[in-house]
């Protein structure tokens, strides 16, 4: 039994070992490491893979704007040096991931991916603009505002949400669908969050879609990502 249960252990722990990350090969890393990474290269390949509005409102220092879904995101990639490492980031880590998979699948060695721009946001990182100004998008209501915008005796259904963003163009209807179903006893607000980055950024909402409900003014449930219709109701009690 001793010798068997050492002979599993073995094989255990070799088939752990097999799965983790090689050194070199990047991965997925959090926005303090990505930052000191970046610092450890001369001249980073730092990719943005916003849209160009997104770019244009934030972003880091150094980066090129290659937007994942433009045509020109493989061109661009082409000519990128496959032995050095590639830093590549988004809003909430989404589009990254896709451009990160691309990039490996293609030969690059070493691909880092980081959280995105909100993550850097909450941990009080400088973003800048198009002139290397310091700046964080401005707009949209200030946390007092919005507090005063959840305040009622209805329940209150806030959507966070954005033009670009895929998963939320399947929830929004959802939840819309819910709300017009049930407006005698509630109240869907949408907020885009690009307008509202700075709101964000002080909630430390840290990917989208996002949604929060609130009664009396009290937030009583929170949930990140799609969710269903079904899975929704029963989890709010509505």
């Amino acid at each position: 039994m001793h010798k068997i249960a050492f002979v599993l252990a073995m094989v255990w722990s070799v088939s752990f070992a097999a799965c983790q990350q090689k050194p070199g090969t990047g991965g997925k890393v959090s926005a303090d490491e990505f930052e000191k990474l970046l610092k450890d290269q001369t001249n980073p390949q730092l990719l943005d893979v916003r849209t160009a509005d997104e770019f244009a409102g934030g972003h880091l220092k150094g980066a090129a704007n290659v937007p994942v879904n433009d045509p020109s995101f493989e061109q661009v990639a082409s000519k990128l040096d496959k032995k050095k490492p590639v830093f590549v980031y988004c809003l909430s880590g989404g589009r990254s991931s896709s451009a990160a998979s691309y990039l490996r699948n293609n030969g690059f060695t070493t691909v880092y991916e980081m959280p995105g721009v909100m993550a850097w946001r909450n941990a009080g990182k400088e973003l800048v603009t198009g002139n290397d100004a310091p700046a964080i998008k401005q707009g949209g209501y200030t946390e007092a505002e919005f507090l005063e915008k959840v305040k009622s005796d209805k329940y209150v259904l806030v959507d966070f949400n954005a033009v670009w963003c895929r998963p939320c163009k399947e929830l929004t209807p959802i939840m819309e669908k819910v709300s017009a179903e049930r407006q005698d006893k509630m109240i869907l607000i949408k907020l885009d969050a690009d307008i509202h980055a700075n709101l964000l950024q002080a909630k430390g909402i840290g990917s989208i879609p996002y949604l929060e409900l609130y009664k009396d003014g009290k937030l009583i449930w929170k949930h990140t990502g799609l969710i269903d219709e079904a899975t929704f109701l029963k989890e709010t009690g509505l």
